[in-house]
């Protein structure tokens, strides 16, 4: 009993992980604690530091070593809140006051000037409402500035450089509730040896008409995201899917009926002999078409991997768009850790009625091994990209290492959610679905498969097959992209089902045509290719993220280029195993159609 409110707790946390916070209202004069989350250049997202990695003097007490809880999903997020030190009280406006003041050293005007040049920014949080101020300023040329960008090492040697030493905050509030949060920085004091710089702060308190339930709407970037180019793509999409899916039904209605009466009229010439004599094309491996595949075992726990990332997604996107998920620090990495290990059911049982299925009604031989492989494929490429960024953060000393008890307590929902749902589900998908319902038997020996000419090739069905479904969101990965690596929140997660649907029917479809190109080349492997081909659209995805890396962003250094290329890596190898068996399925439906028409003895 012990065991399962361990698990409830584990995942109850998960979910509602900030649900002890404050809860935004304020009585006159309440303390409203500023917290200091992180500090990093602007070009390079992930490298993040701790706010005093640069030589902030620090205000008298222990403010700074106050932390705020985080949850799980805003520690794999790099947050990390502690108190400032400046006192702010709701309604009571602060005069200019002191913070606390330092006297420059030679080491100290080194890494702020290195930090100004390369576009330092930092992030702080109030009433959970982000806010975020550049360190200072430079007076250089626009060849200058470029100069810089392009040799990040040799920033600290511009001569003008300024830090922000005052921090004007106004505040406008409805009622008991903060509004609105705006940062200006001002009174630039000039980074040179000796210069004893004060740093100060001041409030100012407005009243404002705007609702508290349209406060994150000022976040929001809605000339970006809601831009007629966005519409446009969808609709580019959407007749995209009306002409795939003309061209699947003329395959289906007008290729195959005349295929099946070529068949018929051959069958009545023949007499008595129902065989296939000297016909080609697909009706003539129908004893080879379900003959199991190479690598079953991989082939099945990719396959359910992807069908539980089909309904990870789908239950990700319904979370965002029915609760706002962008506006909670961390909210979507928590929601999505609670979904992975809720659908983890869906993999065990896609996975393992498919493996079982070509065993029926033999016991299928090493399931457990293809149930393990299931429950650990994507969590075992995670961890390895998970160790490899930790020690780079470790080695560069970032805010983004992910500590030990976050990897104890990813692994704690892994072992007592994710795990026992696997199992579940293959025990259930074994049973309940794991029953042969292949049209045609199989022969005892493999029927020799004719050479192919170059465009009945499986590496060049492969990757044809890819760039149509990629073509149907390049729009809007850029979108995605642009919000993920340039500060923006994402918002219209009604665009992204829209566009999670137009990709499912599009490779449903092309990997439909696909296959018939391939069964009437006579090549019966049909499983791995059509699940490659469809998987080839993360292959398009990974390429693009290289063009966008390099023309779209300004990121330099070894760590923020380990970081976005582990991560592309990560997102097109989850994307891979999604668009694969989201063709794999489709094209098993297809096959298995297409075969129940014909009679073989």
């Amino acid at each position: 009993m012990w065991f399962y409110r361990i698990a409830s707790f584990m995942l109850l946390a998960l979910v509602v992980a900030r649900a002890d916070d404050e809860n935004h209202q304020y009585e006159p004069n309440e303390e409203v604690i500023l917290w200091i989350n992180r500090i990093g250049p602007y070009h390079n997202p992930q490298e993040t530091y701790k706010y005093y990695a640069l030589p902030f003097c620090k205000p008298e007490g222990n403010h700074h070593k106050q932390h705020k809880y985080a949850g799980i999903g805003e520690i794999l997020q790099g947050h990390e809140l502690m108190e400032s030190g400046m006192h702010m009280y709701f309604g009571k406006d602060q005069p200019k006051t002191e913070i606390c003041s330092q006297t420059l050293d030679a080491k100290s005007v080194k890494k702020f000037k290195r930090a100004i040049s390369q576009h330092y920014w930092y992030q702080f949080f109030l009433d959970e409402l982000p806010i975020w101020g550049m360190v200072g300023e430079i007076t250089a040329t626009e060849e200058e500035i470029l100069m810089m960008e392009a040799h990040p090492e040799r920033d600290h040697e511009v001569k003008d450089s300024y830090i922000y030493t005052s921090k004007r905050f106004s505040i406008a509030y409805n009622g008991n509730r903060i509004i609105e949060v705006n940062l200006t920085s001002e009174d630039p004091v000039e980074v040179i040896k000796g210069q004893k710089i004060v740093f100060s702060y001041s409030v100012q308190w407005v009243e404002s008409k705007k609702t508290y339930e349209s406060r994150f709407s000022r976040y929001l970037d809605y000339s970006f995201f809601e831009h007629q180019i966005h519409w446009f793509s969808i609709f580019n999409s959407f007749m995209m899917v009306i002409f795939l899916c003309g061209l699947v039904s003329l395959i289906l209605m007008r290729t195959l009926k005349n295929d099946y009466a070529k068949y018929r009229s051959e069958e009545v010439l023949d007499g008595m002999d129902h065989g296939f004599g000297d016909d080609s094309g697909w009706k003539q491996i129908h004893g080879d078409v379900f003959r199991v595949p190479a690598y079953l075992t991989m082939y099945a726990a990719c396959y359910g991997t992807g069908m539980q990332l089909i309904f990870l997604v789908f239950g990700v996107i319904m979370l965002a768009i029915l609760g706002r998920l962008y506006v909670d620090p961390g909210a979507m990495v928590s929601a999505g850790l609670a979904c992975y290990a809720l659908t983890s059911i869906v993999a065990g049982y896609s996975s393992g009625s498919l493996y079982n299925q070509y065993f029926y009604p033999k016991p299928a031989r090493n399931w457990i091994k293809c149930m393990i492989l299931t429950a650990t494929l994507l969590p075992m490429v995670c961890l390895c990209a998970a160790i490899g960024l930790n020690l780079v953060s470790w080695y560069f000393q970032t805010i983004s290492v992910v500590p030990l008890k976050a990897f104890v307590w990813i692994f704690g929902i892994w072992l007592l959610f994710a795990a026992p749902l696997t199992v579940l589900g293959t025990i259930l998908g074994r049973h309940w679905n794991g029953a042969t319902k292949f049209p045609c038997r199989v022969n005892a020996l493999p029927r020799q498969i004719p050479e192919h000419q170059w465009y009945t090739h499986p590496f060049t069905i492969i990757m044809l097959t890819g760039w149509l479904p990629f073509g149907s969101i390049f729009i809007e990965m850029y979108f995605i992209f642009t919000s993920f690596w340039n500060y923006k929140f994402y918002y219209v997660y009604g665009f992204m089902l829209l566009v999670f649907i137009i990709l499912a029917i599009v490779s449903v479809c092309v990997t439909i045509v696909a296959v018939y190109f391939l069964l009437n080349a006579e090549d019966y492997r049909w499983p791995w290719i059509s699940f490659l081909s469809s998987a080839s659209t993360s292959f398009y995805v990974f390429l693009y993220s290289i063009y966008y890396f390099f023309m779209k962003t300004n990121m330099t250094g070894f760590l923020q280029t380990a970081y976005y290329f582990s991560y592309m890596a990560v997102f097109c190898f989850a994307l891979g195993l999604m668009c694969g068996t989201i063709g794999s399925f489709g094209s098993t439906i297809f096959v298995k159609r297409i075969f129940q028409n014909i009679h073989v003895d």
